[in-house]
């Protein structure tokens, strides 16, 4: 394969292939909220040894955002996390690859880079954010 030619996709049939695309993506999730929760845990015992007033200390309000961004990113991959395994129940149900908004297939394409993607791009575009 050169840099020009496309990798082989699978099909919405092709269980073994996007059970393994799904596999991947929950492992990576997996290591993603491992870091972050230790992360996060350094943050609370780094605090904890020092007597922080963020009203006073100049470090106090950045040391409080740090750990409101690291909980914010640990929920969103715990949300990503979710979606991953709704994924893998839709596969065994056989309804995988089907938009949930207009029941069409979602296109390959669309499925490879977001393997736990419930609508095609049209409804996703249509929805409110």
């Amino acid at each position: 394969m050169n840099e020009f030619s496309s990798p082989v996709r699978a099909g919405p049939d092709d269980g073994a292939v996007i059970r393994e695309r799904l596999a991947a993506e929950r492992r990576d999730t997996d290591a993603r909220i491992a870091a972050l929760h230790s992360d996060f845990e350094g943050i609370v015992e780094a605090n904890a040894l020092v007597a922080v007033d963020d009203e006073h200390d100049p470090e106090g309000s950045s040391t409080a955002f740090e750990r409101a961004h690291v909980a914010s990113l640990l929920a969103r991959a715990r949300d990503h996390l979710d979606e991953v395994d709704r994924a893998l129940e839709r596969l065994e149900r056989d309804e995988y690859g089907f938009c949930e908004g207009c029941g069409e297939p979602i296109p390959p394409d669309r499925l490879e880079v977001r393997p736990a993607a419930t609508t095609c791009v049209r409804c996703a575009a249509a929805a409110p954010r």
